[in-house]
């Protein structure tokens, strides 16, 4: 899968912008705030409907402006596929080959985007709500219908809390609404936790090896940490999350909200025995994400038979020259990836060559440099 043509209209600092892009390696280049990282993001837009800088959908349209435009052609197996996102201050409209597309969860899995950027220290630094959220987004784009399920867990949930609220203002005291949502709320519970485990299993074959490529370190392995101590195995799991839910009713009525599931889950990386996120340096943090991210790449080609386009956002400034050459390998012609830098002189002269380079200056691409790949 790669990401042929790019079309912006009133994007950030992009007045207009049309660009070709090579299936292979592409860097954009230039000083700080000229564009390069806004020209990620709007690829990511394109994907996966928001930004990965969590700004509302306001803040993507340029200054002065209505609207935002981004077009896309997406070429997966030799078949070209036309994205398009429309923006305002009221609507979001989503086309996938000129049709309106009414459903994210039919729209997310089209263009399969993985990305690294210097914040995404917080993926391990910050809170279990930004980890979820991580794991909800990679796995919609790998399982269309793992989108539709985690909305339709949030709205049970909802419901779930609004009526204990309701109990403990004493404007109810039936449980049995209470037993019923939580009923439901177990099935929806059950699959998310499956696909989940399932999911860190997957990184968990790749990214020990490709941590110690980067680093020579051995035993990095993430760790999948829900709320709650099951076996996925129990023939009578949904009997015994019903006991665990009963034990907390009174207490969730008391706290107004419920404290096991899904939506309290947790993932933590690991070097060995030791929890990265309170004993770890910056710069095995940094390469316990980047290892997350590149470990997606196996598991996109081998459930979705196709690669998916990487984002690596200044990446290379903060890596020494020996962790630099080893992340080499990893950067290859197979995989269309797009990288920003702001000074050449970071990058191997080797990955320059076989690059197509694009110099950005105010929203504007002033120099390309063209390169033919061998087919």
């Amino acid at each position: 899968m790669y990401l042929k043509k790019l079309k912006l209209h009133n994007f950030r600092n992009y007045e207009s912008l049309n660009v070709t892009l090579t299936k292979g390696i592409n860097i954009l280049y230039g000083e700080n705030a000229q564009g390069k990282t806004n020209l990620l993001e709007a690829i990511y837009v394109l994907g996966l409907t928001k930004s990965h800088r969590n700004f509302i959908d306001d803040n993507l349209i340029k200054k002065n402006e209505d609207y935002l435009t981004i077009e896309g052609i997406v070429n997966d197996k030799k078949l070209d596929n036309k994205l398009n996102i429309y923006i305002d201050n009221k609507s979001k409209i989503l086309k996938y080959n000129n049709d309106t597309i009414k459903k994210i969860s039919d729209y997310i899995s089209i263009m399969n985007i993985i990305i690294f950027y210097p914040d995404d220290l917080i993926l391990i630094k910050e809170s279990p709500q930004i980890r979820r959220k991580y794991l909800n987004l990679e796995l919609s784009q790998l399982y269309s219908n793992y989108f539709i399920l985690i909305n339709e867990y949030n709205k049970i949930l909802k419901l779930r809390n609004d009526y204990l609220k309701k109990i403990n203002k004493g404007i109810s005291k039936d449980k049995t609404y209470v037993d019923i949502l939580t009923g439901y709320l177990i099935d929806k519970s059950i699959m998310i936790y499956k696909l989940r485990d399932k999911f860190i299993n997957k990184i968990n074959l790749y990214c020990e090896s490709i941590y110690k490529d980067i680093m020579n370190l051995d035993g990095f392995k993430v760790v999948y940490n829900p709320s709650i101590e099951f076996d996925l195995k129990n023939p009578n799991l949904k009997e015994y999350l019903k006991q665990e839910y009963d034990k907390r009713f009174e207490y969730d009525v008391k706290i107004l909200s419920t404290s096991i599931g899904p939506h309290k889950d947790d993932i933590e990386f690991y070097l060995k025995d030791k929890n990265l996120k309170y004993y770890g340096s910056q710069g095995q943090q940094r390469i316990a994400v980047l290892a997350l991210k590149l470990s997606e790449i196996e598991i996109f080609k081998k459930y979705k038979e196709t690669t998916p386009i990487l984002l690596l956002d200044d990446i290379f400034s903060e890596l020494d020259d020996k962790k630099k050459n080893n992340l080499l390998k990893f950067i290859n012609k197979d995989i269309q990836t797009i990288i920003t830098t702001t000074d050449l002189n970071n990058l191997d002269k080797k990955l320059i060559k076989k690059s197509k380079l694009f110099n950005i200056s105010n929203g504007n691409i002033i120099k390309i440099k063209e390169v033919k790949l061998d087919e």
